[in-house]
């Protein structure tokens, strides 16, 4: 068999993107990542394309469950371009999807995960937290509704993959490196943003010289506004990059650091 007879249909589209959406990620491991949630997602249209036990299908299983890694948010995008080359190629073109993904999931994981897993969490996680503090709930649903919309986008891609083909890659080769640039300045314009608005720390120390007493945080706000909350997002990513340092030992000393600091009167809140 050199092509494939069958056609996708709605229900497939259907299909696929409820695998993607709940189980792509059930798979994974530090050998292969998603290879094998990317196979589980398509290989029910595989089977349709190449028959149940027949060697063209075990040969495009194995080349499917292969080293896979892209952003959860944009992985149906290379799976539809996937699906319309292998329906009109077939077998022959295994060795085209195979670079096709391995070309592909390095530039969408950049885009999806500096758009879809830091921008858009950062901008509506702040806005609904800000909300939530000052009692508002419309920002859990704030929250909600930008989450909801991800999803849709998700759903809807697969077909518009599927549609444009190959097509779709020369057209947004020029733009991704655009794309991904201008995602990840606007996540650090917002990641500073956080740090000014988010980080409530000043400096309760006032020495006294005398008569004169010394407003510690008046003089620093007169080098640089929100300096200390500056200076304690620096210090994390700092313990981050040292050995044997985690997410998870960061704030451990963070909280240890700020509970000795403020009991000695130095910050306060």
């Amino acid at each position: 068999m050199t092509k494939s007879n069958y056609k996708l249909t709605k229900k497939d589209f259907n299909q696929i993107n409820k695998r993607s959406l709940f189980t792509f990620q059930l798979g994974w491991n530090y050998e292969r990542m998603q290879g094998s949630g990317y196979l589980y997602t398509i290989l029910p249209q595989l089977r349709k394309m190449y028959g149940d036990d027949t060697p063209e299908l075990k040969e495009m299983m194995r080349t499917h469950a292969q080293f896979f890694n892209t952003s959860n948010f944009l992985n149906t995008i290379i799976t539809g371009i996937d699906l319309a080359i292998e329906e009109k190629e077939g077998f022959s073109a295994k060795e085209s999807v195979a670079g096709i993904k391995v070309g592909l999931m390095g530039p969408f994981a950049a885009i999806g995960d500096s758009i879809f897993g830091a921008l858009v969490p950062t901008i509506f996680g702040a806005l609904a937290a800000n909300m939530a503090v000052n009692g508002n709930p419309i920002g859990a649903f704030i929250w909600m509704a930008a989450q909801i919309g991800i999803m849709v986008f998700r759903w809807k891609q697969l077909a518009f993959a599927y549609k444009e083909g190959i097509s779709l890659v020369t057209t947004m080769q020029s733009r991704l490196t655009a794309m991904t640039n201008a995602a990840t300045l606007m996540g650090v314009f917002m990641v500073g943003a956080l740090v000014a608005t988010m980080i409530n720390v000043h400096f309760a120390w006032a020495p006294s010289i005398g008569d004169l007493t010394i407003n510690v945080q008046n003089n620093v706000d007169m080098i640089m506004p929100r300096l200390l909350p500056a200076a304690i997002v620096g210090g994390v990513y700092w313990l981050l990059g040292k050995k044997n340092i985690t997410s998870t030992r960061a704030i451990f000393i963070v909280l240890i650091i700020s509970v000795a600091l403020s009991a000695l009167g130095v910050i306060s809140k």
